[in-house]
């Protein structure tokens, strides 16, 4: 009997493949979380310096419309084709057309830092994902890679982008699962996307650069009353989160409709943006918005806050300034929170948790990613609690969401049987 016989007759007949797979997949997951987690630890060196430089200097934002009109002339002349930013991302997953141009990170990367240095109001996880993505999918082309074994290079573009971004590898790896289908996970894409989440969180941190870091001290038994009023607060999250996603697809569709040439839309967007900070004298809502956020866990805040910052940032969005909706996201969530502490008995800094991830849940319609996300940054012993916000909020939030490519693959009730297999942006009702 020859030694290759031998060795199939001890060894389990999917062994070797599984290896296969696995050193193949190791290998391109170390180099594009290299790569990724490098581009978001940039990034944030450079966004941590346009926040301090605005913050130092506010008569900066004075010049928010010309940083508009900048991004608008850049984005409509040699931008076109990555336009559509984490949409595109999810329509090359979907549909897929023609590989994602690597220019879309350097692009995206400068155009958030511009919104950020002159003041609008956006976030950095789809900077982080822009980049993520475009740098995978060149290893495409690069290995003649299969149709399948692109999707795979996109889902890790996003695990990539996600985790490097917050320091969150478990969230980001399964929110790359979630986020294209909605109510599906494909497990055969499981291993590259956490491989390369760890890999980019890691690399990241080579990086002189620091995540922020939150507490909750006290959570409660959870007990039949505390079940209810966690419900509850999962109830404001969910509505909440639908309307950060009707309001920034609002916006939008106003400026296209009343300025047709796109470079003028955030010109336009930041007279009015810089004429709403100098009226209401402070710069509480634009930005990443992290000092209130942080604020949040430890004092009760009124229900303005979350409110104008979703307003803030769904007319910063909607007119054309680029940088992601989940830092906004958050900061909606947790001020929402610690305002829902007027009427729910719920320990301030819990609640502000809870909404933080629970808000996000609702509007990328990722519940197990933001769940997990929420054991990892506040700590295991609220899971219960992040858990019932999150899948709460994702039911609540309907069938909106702020990425309108995202496709129904099991609808969120029964009575929605009818929007199974068709995309956010098709819906109406």
């Amino acid at each position: 009997m020859k030694s290759s016989e031998k060795i199939r007759g001890i060894m389990p007949s999917g062994l070797i493949p599984s290896f296969l797979f696995l050193l193949k997949w190791l290998t391109i997951s170390g180099i594009i979380g290299l790569l990724a987690g490098s581009a978001s630890a940039i990034f944030l060196i450079a966004l941590n310096w346009a926040t301090q430089t605005r913050e130092s200097n506010l008569w900066i934002i004075a010049l928010l419309p010309l940083g508009g009109l900048l991004i608008g002339f850049v984005y409509h002349y040699f931008g076109k084709s990555v336009v559509k930013g984490n949409n595109q991302i999810l329509e090359e997953f979907h549909s897929p057309k023609d590989i994602i141009p690597l220019k879309m990170a350097p692009l995206v990367l400068l155009s958030t830092v511009v919104t950020h240095l002159f003041g609008g109001s956006a976030g950095r996880e789809g900077t982080a994902i822009q980049m993520g993505g475009a740098i995978a999918d060149q290893f495409t082309k690069l290995f003649k890679l299969k149709k399948e074994d692109r999707k795979i290079i996109l889902v890790m573009g996003v695990s990539a982008g996600f985790a490097s971004i917050f320091g969150t590898p478990l969230a980001g790896a399964v929110f790359a699962l979630e986020v294209f289908i909605i109510g599906r996970m494909r497990y055969e894409y499981i291993l590259p996307s956490f491989l390369v989440a760890i890999f980019a969180n890691e690399a990241a941190h080579l990086w002189p650069i620091t995540h922020t870091h939150y507490h909750v001290p006290v959570v409660p038994e959870l007990w039949a009353p505390e079940l209810l009023w966690a419900v509850l607060a999962g109830i404001c999250f969910g509505l909440a989160g639908m309307l950060f996603s009707n309001a920034t697809h609002f916006w939008g569709a106003v400026f296209k409709k009343t300025i047709k040439f796109p470079p003028l839309r955030p010109f336009v967007g930041g007279i009015v943006i810089t004429a709403a900070v100098w009226a209401l004298g402070t710069t509480r809502w634009i930005g990443l918005g992290v000092p209130v956020i942080e604020e949040s866990f430890g004092v009760q805040l009124g229900f303005n806050d979350f409110a104008l910052k979703i307003l803030f940032t769904s007319f910063t969005l909607g007119a054309g300034f680029k940088g992601g909706e989940v830092t906004p996201l958050f900061f909606t969530g947790a001020t929402l929170g610690s305002a829902l502490a007027l009427f729910i008995p719920l320990p301030i800094a819990l609640l502000a948790g809870m909404g933080f991830v629970a808000v996000f849940a609702g509007a990328t319609n990722t519940p197990i990613a933001c769940t997990l996300m929420g054991i990892e940054l506040f700590g295991a012993e609220a899971g219960v609690f992040i858990g019932i916000a999150c899948v709460t909020a994702y039911l609540f939030s309907g069938h909106s969401g702020i990425y309108g490519e995202q496709i129904i693959g099991s609808p969120k009730h029964l009575i929605f049987g009818s929007h199974k297999g068709k995309k956010l942006g098709e819906i109406k009702d």
